[in-house]
């Protein structure tokens, strides 16, 4: 079972490096690692489990914040709508995105992030994700609003990118022009 003890913090050098893609057919310890990282996400929204294990709540994990050199990441969050999206995706890869652009106006979050970075971060309002699930099937998924805030949170891990390395620092809350921010 992963706990807040295994995530680690901005300061690792991991979360700042391009990580590798795992092999494909995956391994049985890959697959036993998507299932393990989904699991974090399930029992860190479940306000009794989370309090009894000291969970961090969270809506996204990927490898790297659990010191692992892999292209995996995990996505448990309802949207706007209150729709559940649960997702568990090796070697994820953006197809394509929307020119519009979206964000939260009161900005991100991260389990890996300690102190507050507060600030506008640009995100696209619509991805297309290819990728493999848990059983080792190329699956594609579109996603929108904040489930592809999310993804793309997520995705930047992946690629030694944090979140507030997108926030204007000279006017970290200045509107992103045309972008729709998403509110629930």
């Amino acid at each position: 079972m992963i706990t807040a003890k295994d995530i680690v913090f901005d300061t690792h050098p991991l979360l700042r490096s391009v990580v590798n893609e795992v092999v494909i057919p995956l391994t049985d310890d890959d697959k036993e690692l998507m299932k393990k990282m989904a699991e974090y996400l399930k029992n860190s929204q479940d306000k009794k489990l989370a309090k009894e294990y000291d969970l961090r709540e969270g809506v996204g994990l990927a490898a790297p914040q659990i010191g692992l050199d892999k292209r995996i990441i995990s996505v448990r969050a309802e949207d706007e709508t209150g729709e559940l999206h649960d997702y568990v995706i090796a070697n994820p890869k953006i197809m394509s995105h929307s020119e519009e652009r979206t964000y939260l106006p009161n900005g991100e979050g991260c389990l890996s992030v300690a102190d507050e970075h507060f600030g506008i971060v640009p995100r696209y309002r619509r991805l297309k994700v290819k990728g493999y699930d848990v059983n080792g099937d190329l699956i594609e998924v579109k996603v929108q609003g904040y489930i592809a805030i999310v993804f793309q949170h997520e995705l930047d891990h992946l690629n030694g990118k944090l979140f507030y390395d997108h926030i204007d620092q000279e006017n970290p809350l200045m509107p992103i022009p045309n972008a729709v921010p998403v509110e629930f």
